[in-house]
């Protein structure tokens, strides 16, 4: 049996890692090596197809990569083990296959396009247009596989790290259509860029490490004044855990009802998670504040314990009030009151931000500007700053960022 029709075989007979042959290049791929036996304008239109989608991909000059990624970003029950660091305990004869379908798949991305085309059964039929046919590199595999030396211990240290399936490639989500998308672009944010508000901040760092570590934590509440950093502490935060399988999903707050649908998504997974509400508010206690209410404490759907919930708000107890709340006619005014406050009260770390004092906002303009390599006193930039403050309405860390990128106009 030569080794391409051996490939072949191999790649049919995947088990653990089957799922690849779903995913567009090994499928176009395995369609090229199934039809080496067909007529050849059948071989031929599978040819054509496989190099045009490959050179769509660009990966024409990396064929091995483009293979071994949709093993590296797979999901199946080794990675998800790996990702949770209980691959050991599967069972033998698993990680076996497991290994088998390593050594298929490699195999698969080593093959050169002469030796597929030299393969085909009416070669000396097309040998003058197989000349001119355009050829692949192979070129290296993807990070996991290039670890892979016919033990699964590297492999697994990469899934541990990375984590598995659509979390491996992506570290942010949003909730959106009923499920968990990616963000294709998130912010790179990370907690190098902040001046002040360090206290704030390691209280957030503290609680998440801890939940990283499996430790004692609560879900946290970062309120106050606009402009001071709230939304962007948690989106820093999220890019200093990634790697320690940190991944974050944005919630929209009109559709918290969906709360337990996002819930049963992610308990079973191997990856820890923050689910991040920005700007939290409700006018009144409506369906969707019940709803949040539950899952932070009480409810049948409640939060998983690979999961915490990180909201920001500009208000301390979330839920708008007004003193006609309070000198209403209803018996139980008292009650109405103490059920408005009840869901903050829920979040077990609440992080006050407020707005900061002309020292600390000169200081946060002075280091922005020093960053950007602006050559000017603190005296200028003082005054400076001050004047664009007043025509916003008030000083921030979000005013000083756009007052030194103001300077560059």
């Amino acid at each position: 049996m030569n080794k391409v029709k051996k490939t072949r075989m191999l790649l049919s007979s995947l088990s653990v890692f089957r799922g690849i042959l779903n995913r567009s290049v090994p499928k176009a791929y395995y369609r090229l090596l199934s039809s080496l036996e067909k007529e050849p304008d059948e071989f031929l239109s599978a040819y054509g197809d496989f190099y045009s989608l490959i050179s769509e991909r660009s990966c024409s000059d990396r064929l091995a990569y483009s293979m071994t990624e949709a093993a590296l970003f797979g999901e199946n029950c080794f990675t998800r083990a790996a990702a949770g660091g209980k691959y050991d305990l599967l069972p033998e004869n698993l990680l076996e296959a497991v290994k088998r379908d390593c050594e298929a798949i490699l195999a698969a991305a080593e093959l050169t396009a002469d030796e597929i085309l030299q393969s085909y059964k009416y070669y000396d039929e097309i040998s003058e247009i197989a000349d001119t046919l355009p050829r692949w590199s192979a070129g290296e595999c993807a990070e996991s596989f290039k670890m892979f030396d016919g033990s699964l211990k590297n492999v697994a240290e990469y899934y541990k790290e990375n984590g598995c399936g659509i979390f491996a490639r992506y570290k942010a989500f949003i909730w959106r259509d009923g499920d968990i998308q990616p963000v294709l672009h998130p912010d790179k944010i990370d907690m190098d860029s902040f001046t002040g508000y360090e206290r704030q901040r390691e209280q957030v760092v503290g609680n998440t490490r801890s939940f990283i570590e499996g430790k004692s934590c609560n879900n946290c509440l970062l309120y106050g004044d606009k402009g001071t950093g709230k939304s962007s502490t948690v989106k820093a935060i999220a890019n200093e855990f990634r790697r320690d399988g940190l991944r974050i999903v944005e919630m929209p707050k009109e559709r918290l009802t969906d709360f337990p649908l996002l819930v049963d998504k992610i308990a079973a997974l191997p990856m820890k998670f923050i689910i991040f509400i920005d700007d939290l508010s409700f006018q009144k206690q409506d369906r969707s504040y019940t709803s949040l209410k539950a899952v932070l404490e009480g409810g049948l759907a409640a939060r998983p314990d690979n999961a915490l919930i990180y909201a920001t708000s500009n208000r301390r107890h979330i839920v708008k009030e007004s003193f006609s709340d309070r000198t209403d006619d209803d018996v139980n005014t008292r009650d109405n009151m103490q059920e408005s406050l009840s869901l903050s009260d829920r979040f077990g770390l609440a992080v006050c931000y407020s707005i900061p004092t002309k020292d600390e906002f000169v200081d946060i303009v002075c280091a922005l500007a020093e960053e950007k390599g602006i050559d000017m006193t603190r005296e200028e930039l003082e005054k400076g700053s001050e004047r664009f403050a007043l025509s916003r309405g008030g000083r921030s860390p979000r005013c000083a960022k756009q007052y030194v990128e103001s300077l560059f106009c």
